[in-house]
């Protein structure tokens, strides 16, 4: 663990990125309560409403974030970096949750399914999620790695569950 983790100030229009289980939800919930900002969860945007597993037409999708991201204030979080990139031009904080993925396959197991997915679904989930690092994709560990570094406002990136716990402890 960094010892210390540096102050990142508290940000009206923050993005929130990392692996499925990485425990983003949470991050950005808790940042939601702290700031009294909504939150936008990226797969609401990139899955239909009516049934798991439909993706939604992808410039539908981007015009619901570029939608969302043009109000004042929110914390948006999620794995699909391409979603993520259209709010990024908005946004005045990044975090990016870079945990293992031994974190991140615990973080899953321990939620379980969502959003009506059956047992299939959630272990293409898991073979999903476990896949972040070999993918090359926006969604990926090196999407995510580019967008990070390419980020110029104030930005965070968290490496392990304490690292999360001690950056949630000082907000």
């Amino acid at each position: 663990m960094k010892p210390n983790i540096p102050a990142l100030p508290l940000s009206e229009r923050t993005i929130v990125i990392g692996n499925s289980g990485s425990g983003k939800s949470t991050l950005a919930r808790r940042l939601s309560e702290r700031l009294g900002v909504p939150v936008i969860d990226l797969d609401t945007l990139h899955w239909e409403t009516a049934g798991y597993g439909l993706k939604r037409d992808e410039k539908v999708a981007a015009c619901m974030a570029a939608k969302a991201a043009s109000t004042q204030r929110w914390v948006i979080e999620g794995v699909y970096g391409w979603l993520a990139a259209v709010a990024a031009p908005r946004a005045t904080a990044l975090i990016w949750l870079d945990l293992a993925w031994s974190e991140c396959r615990a973080g899953l197991i321990e939620r379980g399914p969502r959003r009506g997915a059956d047992a299939n679904a959630f272990a293409a989930l898991l073979s999903w999620g476990e896949a972040y690092w070999s993918r090359s994709t926006s969604s990926s560990h090196e999407g995510h790695r580019r967008m990070f570094e390419a980020f110029a406002p104030p930005k965070l990136r968290l490496q392990s569950r304490s690292e999360i716990d001690e950056f949630i402890a000082r907000m």
